[in-house]
């Protein structure tokens, strides 16, 4: 029994250590007042500065969602500009709080790095880009071609992978920063630009002559992005999984921007706990009882972010694809609120 009772008290207080750790990061923020985002340097659609310094995209709603949630305001974040080789080293350290930086969750990333990846706000995949001159039609035409690529990424082992797989050969060319891969490739300093196929057609959007460019047909791997948090920090990474599900969750139950207010008087326990007019959903995450209600009031369900920044209506011009909810043959199935 004494060994029982050791065994228990012990577990107890690595239990209460435990939750003094994960509790850290929203105390943090709380006292400097802001979200510190790590996005990418500019990717058109996901997080992408206009001429004024503002942010905007599906990462950066991320973000704005959680400042919602914590403060009721989606204006207090702040944004660090990382590559793909910065970026893990700078969640790690603590210079951001979270990371939402279209980033492909894989086995070691989630498992060797000191990370944890919450939930997926964009399912994607790789794909090539090449001149319409070219007169190339698929992938395995591409034998001997020279490939811009980000190092440091994916990207660059599923490349590889792909001409193994298919024994072709080609040449990598290689750059630390996105907009480089992209101005080498509009450069002519390459034949194919390899990346996710939504940063295909963000890309494309910055090139001199975006219609004299094809994305050939190939799917090549599978590419689940989402945000990162510290490994650990269970709290905060319920806070940034229970943002995007709040978004979804409210695509799903027909409650955006502009109607929430009105919906705060349905007779939909659903929709009632969801704006926090019943219960106290809020209180496990330690965040107030409206943070979804704030969520959807000042950065929309998740339709309105993928309308408002990639949808067809936009440069990007992305169908919703997989990226649909669940009951619509989609892939985005939020866990419910209660």
């Amino acid at each position: 029994m004494k060994g029982l009772k050791i065994v228990t008290v012990g577990a107890v207080l690595a239990f209460a250590a435990s939750g003094a750790a994960n509790a850290a990061t929203l105390d943090d923020v709380k006292r400097k007042g802001f979200v510190q985002c790590g996005v990418s340097q500019g990717l058109p659609g996901f997080s992408n500065p206009d001429e004024k310094g503002n942010w905007a995209g599906i990462d950066v709603d991320v973000c704005r969602g959680m400042a919602a949630a914590i403060f009721g305001d989606a204006k207090k974040v702040k944004y660090t500009p990382l590559s793909a080789k910065e970026r893990f080293t700078a969640l790690q350290s603590g210079e951001v709080d979270v990371l939402p930086r279209n980033t492909t969750w894989t086995l070691v990333r989630d498992t060797a790095l000191g990370l944890d990846f919450t939930t997926i706000n964009f399912y994607d995949g790789q794909g090539f880009m090449v001149r319409k001159a070219l007169g190339v039609k698929a992938a395995t035409e591409l034998d001997g071609a020279s490939v811009c690529v980000q190092i440091g990424t994916t990207t660059e082992l599923n490349l590889s992978d792909f001409f193994r797989a298919n024994n072709i050969s080609f040449k990598p060319v290689v750059f630390e920063k996105a907009d480089e891969v992209v101005a080498a490739y509009d450069a002519g300093r390459c034949d194919v630009y390899t990346t996710d196929r939504s940063g295909l057609a963000a890309q494309r959007t910055k090139m001199k002559n975006p219609d004299e460019h094809l994305v050939l047909p190939e799917v090549i791997s599978k590419e689940p992005l989402g945000p990162v948090v510290r490994h650990g920090d269970n709290n905060w990474g319920d806070i940034v999984r229970w943002t995007l599900y709040a978004m979804l969750e409210a695509e799903e139950l027909g409650v955006d921007s502009k109607n929430v207010d009105k919906m705060k008087d349905s007779k939909n326990p659903n929709i009632r706990r969801l704006l926090g007019v019943e219960g106290e959903m809020g209180k496990n995450l330690g965040l107030p009882n409206d943070w979804a209600f704030n969520i959807v009031k000042q950065v929309g369900n998740y339709g309105e972010s993928y309308e408002r920044n990639v949808g067809p209506n936009t440069p990007i011009a992305l169908a919703r694809g997989v990226n649909k909810l669940w009951k619509d043959g989609g892939l985005m199935y939020p866990m419910p609120v209660r």
